[in-house]
Parts: structure tokens; sequence; C-alpha cells
């Protein structure tokens, strides 16, 4: 077929090409086909019973004449039946596919060889239907070719049954009719369950390094494909997809990430970072924005699969959306609650909500991040009651989630701390709300402090005092101390507490100086290489030295402990090499006390007392061989003597 030079007025028509005149016109749409009936009527039952029966009633019209027409009137009429029955014309307004798959239809029952793939094979089975181009009424007719490639080529394959899925949208009824719909869905639960869960842990792309590398990984096996075809269901059909993975029981990974991806393309504003506008027309109104947000929410797993800062944020992009659009309480919560659980994975700038709510007069939604935080510890608590009851669980993971959100909540602090707006009731219930183990110093909690104090000047004194209640004085580092001292916006008590906690930590470092200091140099290698009695003098040395060291590693913030620590590093190696040293030496002496016992014992049978010391007065040698022992009782002692003196100075 081939499109005329002139379209008719009905829009466009197309023109059989075989040479011979058309005598059928079908209208589909607002196209016009010029066919012949032979082709048409050899494959399709409907098309041979509807042109019948036309041409059945055109003769009937020409037999049945009034007797009173004159011959001249009689003839023209005859020569317009001839001309009707020559070329009858046929209208399909509800043709399935419109006038593509019309086209492709006609071709096939010319004997053209069809292209059929994943798009068009839908529309064709229904086409075939409605024509009963039936394998009865011919052989390899169109029903039995498309149910074929529907099997044998579609049905294996995720992309190409979620594309076949969505081209049934404009034929819904009829395709439902068929189970071309339910096939397919049920081709893309069962093989996604049989699918890598790894290849799913990215819903979107970031622009990170990591995620980019993970999707070139993932082209590879077509899942990039896979996850792009997803977004171009309808959301009626997308439901019903995730409905049949969550009755398949599939991975929470897989499906959480089908609904972010999904909610990704179809929903304004979730990634900050997102640079790309949709066209005005493929953005969805408030309300199906709305219902596509509480459907995802809704089908959200309630366990913590995606643990990844990307799939953070876009769930924090969603409790945005769901803000702004008024999604119901229940869908916010599950959202809050969701986040808590994975709070960890979050930035400063996911916390940075912005407060949609006309009665809330600051910046940032605090009370969400509030009850976000409050999600959170509730879930380290009950997997923590879980752990007693006899799940294992890392508690070291547990630890390090709660030194991160920790560090998160400091830095929210002194983002909201400048608001004006801010209570100084929210600002300490937000601050005192993490447990103590959360922090290891708590100099970022004292910047939050400052800059609280520095926007709010005019806040009473007891105000004031009661948030800078929030910080350990004892957990400030020294650097954090000094400057803290010499604030003048800080309270008097306060102050105080600063300047003795200052004082005691210099106290602890300068006396761990000393203590490492005055340590006997023949005692330090023997601490600390741990080969001391274990008893005694020597053992409460080793004690004492350890609870030095574990006093001053916690001052890491000091210049002056770091000084005594490299020293103590330099002075370590020192006395590893006086030992080796002493030991070579230890080893040259037993040899040379064990060659002089050897003499004496010639020099005694060979001439008694006087054979046996001639060699001491030739050579002048008047010491005793036992010097040369290291382990000698009174060089012992002596050293032992040194040490004690030493230590009680």
């Amino acid at each position: 077929m081939a499109p005329p030079d002139h379209p008719t007025s009905k829009g466009q028509a197309w023109f059989c090409t075989t040479g011979l005149p058309s005598d059928i016109i079908i209208e589909v749409e607002d196209m016009t086909f010029h066919l012949h009936k032979f082709p048409l009527m050899s494959k399709s039952r409907k098309l041979h019973e509807m042109i019948t029966e036309q041409e059945t009633n055109a003769s009937n019209n020409k037999i049945h004449k009034p007797a009173e027409q004159d011959n001249e009137e009689i003839e023209e009429e005859e020569e317009e039946n001839d001309e009707d029955l020559q070329q009858c014309c046929i209208s399909l307004p509800d043709f399935p596919g419109g006038s593509e798959t019309f086209e492709i239809a006609a071709k096939f029952c010319y004997g053209v060889k069809i292209e059929l793939s994943a798009s068009n094979v839908a529309p064709l089975r229904c086409a075939g239907e409605y024509l009963e181009m039936t394998e009865e009424y011919s052989e390899d007719n169109l029903i039995s070719k498309t149910e074929r490639f529907l099997s044998q080529t579609v049905l294996k394959s995720i992309k190409d049954s979620i594309r076949t899925l969505n081209s049934c949208k404009n034929i819904l009824l009829l395709a439902e009719t068929l189970g071309i719909v339910q096939r397919c869905i049920d081709a893309v639960a069962v093989r996604a369950s049989s699918a890598d869960p790894s290849l799913f842990g990215w819903p979107v792309n970031d622009g990170s390094v990591e995620t980019n590398t993970r999707r070139k990984g993932v082209n590879r096996g077509g899942m990039d494909s896979w996850f792009e075809e997803l977004g171009h269901l309808s959301l009626p059909l997308f439901k019903r997809l995730i409905s049949a993975m969550k009755a398949r029981d599939l991975s929470s990974e897989i499906i959480e990430s089908c609904l972010m991806y999904y909610a990704k393309k179809y929903i304004p504003g979730i990634s900050r970072s997102s640079r790309k506008t949709s066209s005005s027309s493929s953005i969805p109104s408030e309300n199906e924005q709305r219902e596509l947000l509480e459907t995802i929410i809704t089908n959200l797993p309630e366990e913590t699969s995606s643990r990844t800062s990307t799939a953070t944020r876009i769930l924090f992009g969603l409790l945005r959306t769901a803000n702004i659009l008024n999604a119901s309480e229940a869908s916010r919560a599950a959202l809050e609650r969701k986040i808590g659980s994975q709070l960890e994975q979050a930035t400063l700038d996911d916390l940075l909500i912005p407060s949609y709510s006309y009665l809330n007069e600051t910046l940032y939604d605090v009370a969400c991040v509030e009850r976000i935080l409050g999600y959170f510890l509730n879930g380290l608590e009950e997997r923590s009651t879980a752990r007693i009851q006899g799940e294992e669980e890392n508690i070291s993971v547990r630890s390090a989630a709660l030194m991160l959100v920790g560090k998160l909540i400091d830095g929210y602090l002194s983002e909201i701390a400048s608001d004006n707006n801010l209570l100084p009731e929210k600002f300490y219930e937000l601050a005192v709300a993490l447990p103590d183990q959360a922090r290891l110093f708590d100099d970022g909690l004292y910047r939050a402090v400052d800059v609280y104090l520095k926007a709010h000047p005019w806040i009473s004194e007891a105000e004031r005092e009661n948030i800078c209640g929030v910080m350990d004085c004892q957990k400030l580092t020294l650097e954090a101390c000094t400057h803290a001292a010499q604030n003048e916006r800080l309270p008097l008590r306060a102050v105080v507490q600063v300047l003795f906690f200052e004082q005691l930590q210099l106290r602890q470092a300068i006396a761990g100086t000393l203590m490492v200091a005055d340590v006997a140099p023949g005692e330090i290698p023997r601490l600390m290489d741990g080969r001391g009695e274990g008893e005694g003098e020597g053992g409460e040395e080793e004690e004492e030295t350890t609870g030095v060291v574990g006093v001053t590693r916690g001052q890491e913030g000091s210049s002056t402990w770091r000084k005594t620590v490299r020293e103590n590093q330099v002075l370590r190696l020192d006395m590893d090499s006086m030992r080796t040293r002493v030991q070579e030496l230890e080893r040259e002496c037993s040899t040379m006390k064990k060659a002089i016992q050897k003499i004496d014992k010639v020099g005694k049978h060979g001439g008694g007392e006087e054979g046996g010391g001639g060699w001491r007065k030739k050579l002048g040698c008047k010491f005793k061989t036992q010097v040369c022992d290291s382990h000698e009782p009174t060089v012992v002692e002596a050293r032992k003597g040194r040490g004690h003196r030493h230590h009680h100075q």
C-alpha cells in the first residue's frame, strides 16, 4: 500500500498498488483504504459476511424498482447500482488498534510478510479476533500467528511482556477478554522472581559513580530497559503488576525499586538534583499525582530493603511531595516510618524539609524530623529487644548507625538554629532526643548551641542555661573548651563548668606526660612488651601505665597529648633497638664465658691452680666472668633500685 498524492476529505487514503482497480472501500478512524474484496474475504469471515450482505442488499434494491419511473431514470440508477456493486463501502469505527493495526492486517490478507513485535502483537491479536481470522476459516491465519509469537517470544522476556502490556491500554476490554493482559502480568512476575535482586538496587540515576557503574552492569543484562518499559505503563496496569509481584512474594528490593522508578518518572520534584523538565502534557494533574503518590506509598514494603542514600533521598522527595499535595495523614506517617528505619543513610540536605503548613512559623518542618528520629530510635530499641530474645545482630552496626544519626542531627540543629522563629523548647527537645552514646564528642552540639544563642539574644537567662544544658562539658575537646571559655554568649554557670573540665583535661594530659616520662628506662621495654612479672611492683607499674594511656587516649583533640604520643613512640623504638643490642651483647658474653670455662678446665688438668690462672696474669684480667651475665642478681637489684627511686620522685 502507498499513500496517495492527494488525501481524501476524511484525512488520508490508502490504495493497494496491485494494478487492479479497487472494488471495496473500508473506513477506519480517519483513514480510507481502497482495497480488493477477494484477498480480504479469503482471510476474514467477518469481512466476507459484511461484503456479501452489502452486495445482496444492493442486488435486491436493483430488482424492486417502482414501475412509474421512466426509462432514463432507471438507466441512471442502474449505472449507479453497478458502480455500488463494483465498489462497496464498509465502515469499521471501533476497530481495535485503529488504522495502523488495520493496515498491517490488510497486508497480511494480501500475503505480504509482516513483522510482529512486542508493541503490535496484542493489537493484531485483537484485530484477528475482531475480523474472525481463525484457523478454521483459513490455514495459518492471523490469530494463530500472533498467538505463537506471544507464547514463544513475548512471554519469555520481561521487557517484551511489559511492552506488550503497555500496548493493551487502548484495547483493554478485548485484550482482557482474550487473556493477553493477565498473561503478560503473570509472565513479568514469574521472570522478575527469578532475576538477581542485586540488579534492582538502583531505583534512579543520581549521577554518582557507584550508581552509574551499577547501571552499566545492568545494561548488559537488559535490566535498564526493563525499568524504562515499566515507566510507560498506565497507573491501573502498574497497580495490577505490583499486586501480582506481591502475591508471588517477590523480593521487597525488587518491588521497592519498581515503585521508586515509577514515582521518579511521573511525580515532579522527587529529586532536587534532577534538572530535566517534563513537557506540560506529560505532567499529571494534582489529583492524578496524589492518587499515584498514595499508590506508591501503600505498596512500599514495610521492611527496609534499599539501604542506600539514593533510595533514602527519593523517600524524602516523596515526603515533600506528600506535604505539598496534602496527602492523607496515614500516607505521610507511613513514609516517615519508612524513612526512620534507614535514617543513617540520609544527608543534611534531605532533612531540610520546608514547612508547608500555615500554622508552622519555622522555615523547616522540625516536628517532622522529630517524628522521623523517634521512629529511628524505636526501631533500634525493637532490634535490641529482638537480639536479647535470641535474634543475632551485629551490635557495632547499630552503634555506627546511631553515631551517624547523632552527627546528622547535630548538623541539622546547627542549620535550623539561626531561624528566629525556632522556640527554645523545640531546640532543646530535638537536641536531647538522642541517647548519650550517639555522640563521642559534643563539639557539634556546642556549635549548634552557639549559633542558637547568637541568633536569639533576647531569650531569658533561664532559657540560655536550659539550652546550654543539652551538651556535656566533659565530652568537649580541649579546642572546644578553649573556645567556650571565651564565649561571652554562654551563661556564667556554663562557662564555669567548661573551665573546670578544661582544667581537669589539662591536668590529666600533663599527668599522663609526666607519668610516662618518670618510668625507669630499664622498665620501659618490659612494660611495653608485657614482659613484667605480672605481680608485685612491676605488674602495678604496667597497670598504671596502661591506665595513663587509657586516660590520655580520650584527649585526641589536644596538641599536648599528640606530642606526647609521638615522643612515646620514638622512645619505644629506641628501647626496642636497645633491647636488641643488649640481647646481642648477652650472646657474646655467654660465648666468652664458655670459652673461659673451657680454658680453666684445661689449666687445671695441666698445671693446677697456677696453670689455671696463668693466662689471666699474662693478660692482666682481674674481673669475674659472671659480670657478663645481665641476669646477675646484683645487677637486677641495682636496676630495680634506680627504677623505684625515679618512680617515688
